[in-house]
């Protein structure tokens, strides 16, 4: 193994992602939220950068190139789990999560099996596009979560005690709660959608990857 600049960026973001649910059992809200959200930028930003300087550097390697993929499916499907879990706005959520998780165990299972001809799924510049949507989509929602906790609501209305905060007169600045709402209300609305558009493009990669698959499955008579 060679302990190349690149590869130690791939291994510390494989490593993070089970961060991001440990943010959530250790700290409290909005501590943890704020954590995972730092943590799954930094680490989307690695998963650039890392890149970069391996084609730059011409260090491109049998171990960043296996474990790269690998570290972003960690960071996407342990993200996935906790902003499922952990967002009132996860009744919308779970669809376009499932289609993410199936199609990632669907194309490993692939790779698995193909062994030395997996070759013939190589990352395409669609399937790259796919990770910039999926990340993108997790960090907005992630962003979300701290507007859902500092204002006491969430994709269903107000909490009760906010109300009761309102009425009593202990809320002065209506007009500064009405923005952040609208902030926090379109904020959940464009990881949403962000997030459907990664399940999209992840089912289609994943018919594209099983697509080309499909001549090395076919049983020799």
């Amino acid at each position: 193994m060679k302990w190349t600049l690149p590869n130690i960026l791939t291994v510390l973001r494989l490593v993070a992602a089970p961060g991001l649910a440990l943010a959530f059992l250790f700290l409290h809200r909005p501590y943890a939220d704020w954590f995972a959200l730092l943590l799954f930028v930094s680490a989307s930003v690695t998963d650039w950068i890392d890149g970069y300087l391996a084609r730059a550097w011409k260090q491109e390697t049998k171990l960043g190139a296996m474990l790269d993929p690998i570290a972003d499916k960690a960071m996407v499907i342990i993200a996935l789990m906790v902003i499922v879990g952990y967002s009132s706005m996860s009744p919308w959520l779970v669809l376009p999560a499932t289609f993410i998780l199936f199609r990632e165990v669907f194309v490993s299972g692939l790779r698995e099996y193909l062994g030395a001809t997996a070759g013939t799924l190589k990352v395409t510049p669609l399937a790259k596009w796919k990770t910039t949507a999926q990340m993108t989509a997790i960090s907005v929602l992630f962003a979300q979560g701290i507007f859902e906790h500092y204002l006491g609501m969430s994709a269903w209305g107000m909490d009760p005690q906010l109300v009761n905060q309102i009425l009593s007169g202990e809320v002065e600045d209506l007009y500064g709660l009405h923005w952040k709402m609208i902030g926090m209300d379109w904020t959940g609305r464009i990881g949403l959608w962000l997030l459907w558009l990664a399940a999209a493009l992840t089912m289609i990669t994943g018919w594209d990857y099983f697509r080309k698959a499909l001549p090395f499955l076919k049983e020799v008579r």
